[in-house]
């Protein structure tokens, strides 16, 4: 890249000349300004005003903070000041594509917070825009605010409670401020998803997950995973023709007669629960007859020595195997394909998948090995036996457990009681060996045990915890349970807004010893961002449990900051690699499929207020 020359630029001079005294020099300085001033067009003035008025903001200390000297191949250039939505990459040589350079624009009418501008440390951060003038005019015609309209917001909502400033005072915890616009969030989210669906179709139609930087895709079991995935979340968003597109690829494109290796639980989750969900919202029996297609075929996960599940299935050739490391499964997975199998068996009248599922729950409830109702995070498929025990967690390998038996025992009428007595025997084991509280604010936390030794470790999968203890609490279980869930959302919500970006790490740790100055501390390889649903399903929990607005708030603070360091400029949301950094939170290129058929699900239903939206007061009929 060449330095701009001279003549790109408009020199203004408004200085006078000539001798005299000081008074003189300014009187005669003043007069000839404005006579040259009346001499000029009216075009001219304008554009002078314009010149003036953008300098004005850039010495404004809210901007100049962020602006930085770049260089480019030994040149000095300037540097482009760029919203946060992540542009397409470019390649090497090419110039910027025209809506790299332009920017992100927010309606007025919604009246959520401008989201603040920062500089990228990499990319094409050295590119040089020259704006249009006439784009201040067509600004206020077209009733839109940007970067170069000089509205600029920097009390961003996330600044509010890091490091143990005052709650009180933080816009998310001032009651009503951001509660009355939960119609606003709901359309956020609303264009959150149509965004991240345009990118899907775009770019990685008909394939598991989208790219969204690469504009590609990323294939995993070959099997639409993001479509299928997002079915019930366009029903319930009312979104017609996009469902009616995604219900013609499942009609026509979707197969499972193919010889591929799928994972037993992540296929359960994904695919036979987004089929089943989107049968009970239409009553169209071709996504239960698929359910059945893909169930059947996952049986033979089952064909073990102990009857604990493989965790990987050949769903052509009827084959099924552990991994190629070890021939232990994950606690978690065996035990959470349950709500699906048991659902597969009451409405095909099929028993035989609710048979499997319940043999697994029957044997982890007859293992010794537990610590007062927790699991170890593997079994032996071959003994049926828990293996590397002496780890006791909530967070990955066991989390999902814990949450099953509530659901399970909910989905069943409430008659099983095995289920109840497992559940809520664990739920004391956690408080009896994992719950503590970090120094200097008290956050109350649920950490882990290693061979006897506590670990002040928390997983963002934990976070599954504050919404399962409110359910429980909801149908009749001990009221200390609701109590303890208000404390954790409150500590889930903290692990996003003490972060830079106010986004949580895959894993934090709480600070316990007296003098600590922050309450979380995050590893380097702890601070990536997959966009994960487990706080916004418990939020919408806790909002519907209890009507407290500020689950509302909290949760437009989390889509806000999905906006301003996820967002793709062409379409999708990224992971990201670290949530601690806000010039440049290090984009994955790849938007995961639970982003649509969970979090933005969750956060929907949370900005809701139609509690007949997904009734969680509904009790299905007895299993087989």
């Amino acid at each position: 890249m060449h330095p701009p020359s001279r003549q790109d630029y408009i020199s203004i001079s408004l200085a006078g000349q000539g001798g005299g005294s000081y008074n003189n020099r300014k009187q005669w300085r003043r007069q000839s300004c404005w006579r040259k001033w009346k001499q000029l067009s009216r075009l001219q003035r304008s554009l002078i005003l314009v010149i003036l008025f953008i300098c004005g903001i850039a010495s404004y200390p809210a901007v100049t903070e962020h602006l930085r000297d770049g260089v480019q191949d030994g040149n000095s250039v300037l540097m482009t000041v760029i919203p946060h939505m992540l542009p397409e990459p470019v390649k090497q040589g090419q110039p910027p594509l025209p809506e790299q350079t332009s920017q992100r624009k927010l309606s007025k009418k919604r009246g959520l917070p401008v989201l603040q501008n920062r500089l990228q440390k990499k990319g094409n951060a050295s590119d040089t825009v020259v704006e249009d003038m006439a784009a201040a005019g067509k600004k206020e015609e077209e009733g839109v605010i940007s970067w170069h309209g000089a509205v600029i917001d920097t009390e961003q909502a996330t600044e509010g409670t890091r490091d143990g400033e005052n709650k009180e005072n933080s816009p998310a915890n001032q009651t009503g401020q951001l509660s009355n616009k939960s119609a606003s969030c709901l359309e956020l989210v609303l264009e959150a998803f149509l965004h991240s669906w345009k990118g899907y179709k775009d770019f990685a139609w008909g394939h598991d997950e989208l790219r969204p930087l690469s504009k590609s895709y990323n294939e995993w079991f070959g099997l639409g995973l993001t479509l299928i995935d997002a079915l019930d979340t366009m029903w319930i968003m009312g979104l017609k023709k996009e469902f009616e597109e995604a219900k013609s690829w499942v009609a026509t494109e979707l197969t499972f007669n193919k010889s591929v290796d799928v994972n037993l639980f992540e296929s359960t989750i994904r695919i036979l629960g987004g089929l089943l969900s989107t049968y009970h919202l239409t009553g169209d029996t071709l996504f239960l007859d698929k359910a059945k297609d893909i169930g059947s075929r996952l049986m033979p996960a089952f064909n073990t020595p102990s009857k604990i599940p493989y965790s990987d299935v050949n769903i052509g050739r009827g084959t099924a195997h552990p991994p190629r490391w070890t021939s232990d499964s994950t606690v978690a997975e065996v035990t959470s394909i349950q709500l699906e199998f048991r659902e597969l068996s009451r409405l095909t009248q099929e028993p035989q998948y609710q048979a499997a599922v319940a043999e697994v729950m029957k044997q982890v409830h007859a293992l010794d090995g537990k610590l007062d109702g927790l699991v170890p995070m593997f079994i032996n498929t071959n003994n049926g036996q828990f293996t590397h025990q002496g780890i006791y967690t909530l967070g990955a390998r066991a989390d999902s457990y814990y949450e099953y038996l509530l659901k399970q025992w909910i989905q069943g009428g409430k008659t099983e009681n095995q289920l109840l007595e497992d559940y809520l025997q664990a739920i004391e084991g956690v408080k009896k060996n994992l719950l503590q509280k970090s120094t200097p604010n008290g956050l109350t936390f649920v950490g882990e045990i290693s061979h006897g030794q506590f670990s002040p470790k928390m997983d963002h999968l934990v976070c599954f915890l504050p919404g399962t203890l409110a359910l429980g609490a909801h149908n009749g279980l001990p009221a200390d349970h609701m109590d303890l869930a208000k404390q954790l959302m409150e500590t889930c919500y903290q692990m996003y807004i003490q972060m830079e970006t106010g986004l949580s790490p895959e894993i934090v740790h709480f600070n316990m010893y007296q003098g600590s100055t922050r309450d979380i501390d995050v590893k380097l390889a702890d601070r990536h961002n997959l966009l994960r649903p487990e706080t916004v399903e418990s939020l919408f929990y806790l909002y519907r449990f209890t009507n407290d607005h500020k689950y509302q708030d909290w949760g437009c603070e989390i889509l806000q900051n999905f906006n301003k360091y996820t967002k793709v400029f062409s379409g999708g949301y990224t992971s990201i690699n670290n949530v601690r950094d806000p010039d440049y939170p290090s984009p994955r290129d790849k938007m995961e499929s639970f982003f649509l058929g969970e979090t933005l699900k969750y956060l929907y239903l949370l900005f809701s207020d139609d509690p007949n939206l997904i009734s969680l007061d509904h009790i299905p009929s007895k299993q087989l």
